[in-house]
């Protein structure tokens, strides 16, 4: 049994990892709410010769002065009355809801793209607008009660990382509006559910027979990729274009690729090994021949990608 959260609750437990956690952490600090216990992601090497250091959550606790543990099962000693959950990415036991009662916030329009990217489908889809629900912790993933809901749009310019950050400081400000004001009864989540698998690798992938826009959001997503000549080709930016390209899909005219509906404008790439840059200058130290395509496509089999 799943206890219900307190209308009021007097103490906090917060579970949360990345960056995106950090914002509503500082907002429950700053508005003056007993947070007794951070839980987060033990320290780890962030790149091959660094020393561990803590996740974006961790590392703002210890700057706030709040004790971090890296076990879920302190969360059932820490005294709080409720705990508050920003992308911890673990299952909560049910065994432990039991004791501490729990909030989600959730960056989402619920049931839509419950799960692990919520951000980057929503961009992918093509929707128009998502939002951030403040919801129960319940049995099961992303399926509880929301107690507040906030709208936004979604711009054409907006990148996964710029969404996520503006979602993130109007989720904290909704989850401490939400406090403020007294929890009010959960409502049952109603509408098709949509699952937001986590991304990978090959999710990113270019595949030029889509089309210019479907490929552009994918850009926006972050980590996009594609091959020229004997290496991988990152994208970090791009727009679609009106200008016709000859040829078939991923084929290079000028800083324009021909895609399975319209034309892509590269804008910012970043060849393997390499820092990233301008399409120009890597259009310049590159220069692609005739016939030559980016995703597999080649014609004179010239080595070399960088710029």
């Amino acid at each position: 049994m799943i206890a219900p959260p307190p209308a009021r609750p007097g103490r906090l437990v917060y579970l949360g990892n990345p960056e995106v956690a950090v914002a509503p952490l500082t907002a429950l600090h700053e508005a003056g709410h007993d947070v007794a216990l951070v839980v987060t992601s033990p320290d780890r090497r962030r790149g091959r010769r660094s020393e561990p250091t803590p996740t974006p959550v961790g590392a703002r606790a210890l700057e706030l002065g709040i004790p971090v543990a890296h076990d879920l099962s302190a969360v059932v000693d820490s005294g709080a009355d409720l705990g508050v959950v920003v992308a911890y990415g673990r299952i909560i036991p049910v065994d432990i809801l039991a004791r501490v009662p729990m909030l989600n916030l959730h960056f989402s329009l619920l049931p839509r793209w419950r799960g692990a990217a919520p951000v980057e489908r929503a961009l992918l889809a093509g929707d128009q607008t998502t939002g951030v629900c403040l919801m129960e912790v319940a049995e099961g993933l992303d399926v509880g009660g929301v107690h507040a809901r906030v709208e936004v749009p979604i711009r054409s310019t907006d990148t996964a990382d710029g969404l996520r950050e503006r979602l993130a400081v109007l989720g904290a400000r909704l989850l401490v509006d939400s406090l403020a004001a007294g929890l009010s009864a959960p409502v049952p989540q109603e509408g098709i559910a949509t699952h937001a698998h986590k991304l990978h690798r090959e999710d990113l992938a270019l595949d030029w027979d889509r089309s210019a826009p479907e490929l552009e959001r994918l850009v926006r997503v972050g980590g996009a990729w594609t091959t020229f000549r004997d290496g991988d080709l990152k994208v970090w930016r791009a727009e679609v274009s009106d200008e016709v390209v000859p040829g078939p899909p991923g084929s290079i005219v000028g800083d324009l690729v021909a895609t399975g509906v319209g034309a892509l404008r590269l804008l910012e790439v970043q060849p393997a090994s390499r820092s990233r840059m301008g399409a120009s200058a890597w259009l310049g130290g590159a220069r692609p021949v005739a016939g030559e395509r980016l995703g597999g496509g080649a014609a004179g089999g010239r080595g070399g990608g960088g710029g």
